[in-house]
């Protein structure tokens, strides 16, 4: 079922600081982590002033979610200061608890600027062919795959096509962005909280599926029970979300069933604009 990710991204105010956001577009067997990621965001967004962006964000995966219930999201109000606001959002389905984040915002502030990262060198996306629904479909042997239903457009600059078994330790490099046209963000607050939104709902979409490539295996394994544990993100500098970003993603470390990976997002100028870091569950059938 196709659905755009602004109608995703639409809440249903229940009372009291409480939404209820709609059920997933996609059909898998658990709710993609970044529409909770996306939908919680927008809720904590809701209950912030609009002088105020998130710039950061940690969240934990507790529970797989339904794909076709509502998510039921729960605001507290942290903190609110002159220059920061926390707030907690707690997403729950069938009176159970899936999800939990605590998000920041601040009230911009002029700063001197400097960054280490440098954009790599790749080919546009108008250049490019291969998607990421093309990679998944060759490493499954299936014609279709639920995924493909997400508002998301994502093009493999350098897919790991090494022979199982073999090593991949190069950073993977994809160009993504939210498949439906978004509002302008400098429209309003709200319509710049659903870019920042869009960002975050694109950084759980590839990250964590990383980690199996250093051992010559794919998150796509028959035998291969992986889900998301965790995610931090680092918003730096406002972006939108429905133009081509360039992802840039390494695996840090693996062992003791778990595996981190770390991604930063690049606009097509070269300009960072997020950082973002992830922990996976590596466990066999």
């Amino acid at each position: 079922m196709s659905t755009t990710f602004s109608a995703l991204m639409t809440l249903e105010s229940q009372g009291e600081d409480r939404f209820l956001g709609p059920p997933a577009p996609d059909k898998g067997d658990t709710l993609f982590g970044g529409q909770l990621l996306a939908q919680c965001l927008m809720a904590a967004q809701a209950t912030a002033g609009d002088d105020r962006a998130c710039h950061a964000l940690h969240a934990a995966f507790l529970r797989p979610g339904d794909v076709d219930a509502p998510v039921e999201i729960a605001i507290e109000r942290v903190r609110d200061g002159r220059s920061f606001s926390s707030r907690q959002a707690v997403a729950s389905q069938h009176g159970k608890e899936r999800f939990r984040m605590l998000a920041s915002f601040q009230v911009p502030a002029e700063s001197p600027a400097y960054c280490e990262a440098v954009m790599p060198n790749v080919p546009p996306p108008e250049d490019l062919s291969a998607t990421y629904d093309d990679f998944t479909l060759a490493q499954t042997g299936e014609s279709s795959w639920y995924g493909s239903d997400r508002p998301m457009d994502i093009r493999y600059v350098n897919p790991p096509m090494a022979p199982r078994g073999e090593p991949v330790t190069e950073p993977q490099l994809m160009w993504m962005r939210i498949r439906d046209k978004l509002p302008l963000a400098t429209d309003s607050p709200h319509l710049a909280g659903l870019h920042r939104a869009g960002l975050v709902y694109l950084s759980d979409a590839t990250l964590v599926d990383h980690v199996m490539l250093p051992h010559g295996l794919r998150w796509q394994d028959d035998d291969f029970l992986g889900t998301s544990l965790d995610h931090g993100m680092w918003l730096h500098r406002p972006a939108a979300a429905d133009q081509w970003l360039l992802f840039e993603q390494s695996v840090v470390v693996t062992g003791n069933g778990r595996g981190l990976a770390h991604g930063r997002f690049f606009e097509r100028g070269g300009e960072l604009v997020a950082t973002c870091v992830q922990e996976g569950l590596m466990r066999w059938a």
